[in-house]
């Protein structure tokens, strides 16, 4: 069997590992020349994947029997696109337009009454008028209209806020001729404005078998404070049993199944992030590919036993392959969200003390005495400096809520096990955020 994968960095070697161990040889395609995946599969190809021309024309000779993912953003669409032209299996192109396209989506859903917000295009090279928004509430995010992880938005409790923020979005000057007004605001490339959701936000690994939503992990985010809101780490959620958490599985469950059936989703794996709340389920965004920040290829599997990037690639060999995690291990990973400070030593994973029932499964760090920790406002901030991943033990006589804060305790425990020392900054006012999935 041949595979081919569209867009090869570091977080899609998994993937490519996972395909060559079930010997399937790979064809994967990046842009970057020094793109780790392409050193790492059978055969690497510099191309662009923005450029869904050049990319079909790479792949159409080679002939692959699917196309496989990894944490892959706007470009979706050119997996779409190959899928399409080539008769594959998986996401097509109109159905990755919807995806990565945050306008659309919202437009998608909110038809069918499953996204009900506020919610407005603010085009590029269109001057913005304060009457397309007059009935935004508060709080709202500013985002671009494309984009995946790495890129920014504004958090705004106020409308102040957003004409504060606005003027960041336009070009500097107005083009001579153009017959514009100096004062126009015009945004340089679209973006979305809507209303905030309120809730508790949440994380989910999926999969569609066909038609059918299965899903495999709902992992509950522990966030920043506003704005930043950044995700410094998650809690796997036991869909099994009776209780508050079994029900919220169920609940994602049946949104989820209704939004991946209205998108017209198929034969693919998915990430999602969901705002939950007592009478509501919103989805923030979703789209056909696996997530990143090493939770669909190490927590996810830890925590549910499913390797869902090889199960995939199973169905797709048409070998057995089930999406249906046998249990859920109470699990945390946890990012090393240390801030304003100066590392002075960093523990040993051996030396660690963590409370009774609490064990320590998984250890990655890049930090080393003499760094300085930035504040964590972005991904880009904190994801590079690793993860330290916490488990409950079985047999613990408690609660789920209890657990959850057991590990949590035990998180914040182990990163006041560095020694570090504190510096201070003069503040300043920030409304600038990065959204990461």
């Amino acid at each position: 069997m041949r595979a081919a994968l569209i867009g090869a960095g570091e977080e899609s070697l998994h993937t490519i590992q996972k395909a060559q161990e079930l010997g399937v040889r790979v064809t994967a395609l990046d842009g970057n020349p020094r793109a780790a995946g392409l050193a790492a599969a059978d055969e690497g190809l510099t191309v662009d994947i923005a450029d869904e021309k050049a990319v079909l024309e790479a792949l159409r000779y080679r002939k692959p029997d699917f196309l496989i993912t990894g944490p892959i953003g706007r470009y979706l669409t050119t997996a779409g696109a190959v899928n399409d032209a080539l008769g594959l299996p998986g996401i097509s192109r109109q159905a990755a337009v919807l995806c990565t396209d945050k306008y659309l989506f919202h437009r998608k859903l909110q038809e069918k009454g499953l996204r009900n917000c506020h919610c407005y295009l603010l085009a590029a090279g269109e001057p913005i008028s304060k009457d397309a928004y007059a009935d935004l509430g508060f709080p709202a995010i500013l985002k671009p209209r494309y984009g995946s992880g790495s890129r920014g938005i504004f958090f705004l409790e106020e409308r102040a806020q957003l004409e504060e923020a606005l003027p960041g979005l336009c070009a500097a000057g107005v083009p001579a001729g153009s017959g514009r007004k100096p004062q126009e605001r015009i945004p340089e490339e679209d973006y979305v404005l809507e209303e905030a959701v309120g809730g508790v936000e949440y994380g989910v690994d999926a999969a569609m078998d066909g038609e059918r939503f299965c899903m495999i992990l709902l992992r509950r985010k522990l966030l920043t404070a506003p704005p930043a809101r950044q995700a410094v780490g998650y809690l796997s959620i036991a869909p099994g049993g009776s209780g508050a958490d079994a029900r919220l599985c169920e609940r994602a469950e049946a949104y989820l199944s209704e939004v991946t059936a209205l998108l017209g989703l198929k034969n693919c794996l998915l990430h999602a992030d969901l705002m939950i709340g007592e009478d509501h389920i919103f989805a923030i965004e979703l789209s056909a590919r696996p997530s990143g920040h090493n939770l669909h290829n190490l927590f996810t599997p830890m925590a549910t036993g499913v390797d869902m990037a090889g199960q995939y690639i199973r169905s797709r060999c048409g070998m057995a392959c089930s999406y249906v995690p046998e249990k859920t291990e109470k699990l945390m990973i946890h990012y090393f969200d240390l801030e304003e400070c100066l590392v002075k030593s960093v523990p040993e994973p051996g030396g660690l003390k963590l409370p009774e029932g609490i064990v320590l499964r998984a250890w990655n760090c890049t930090i080393k005495p003499g760094d300085s920790m930035e504040k964590v406002s972005t991904g880009h901030s904190l994801m590079g400096r690793g993860y330290f991943i916490l488990q409950a033990e079985e047999g613990l006589q408690q609660s789920a809520d209890e657990t959850e804060g057991m590990l949590k305790h035990a998180a914040d425990g182990v990163l006041g096990q560095f020694d570090v020392e504190r510096l201070y900054f003069k503040k300043k006012p920030e409304i600038f955020v990065e959204y990461c999935l």
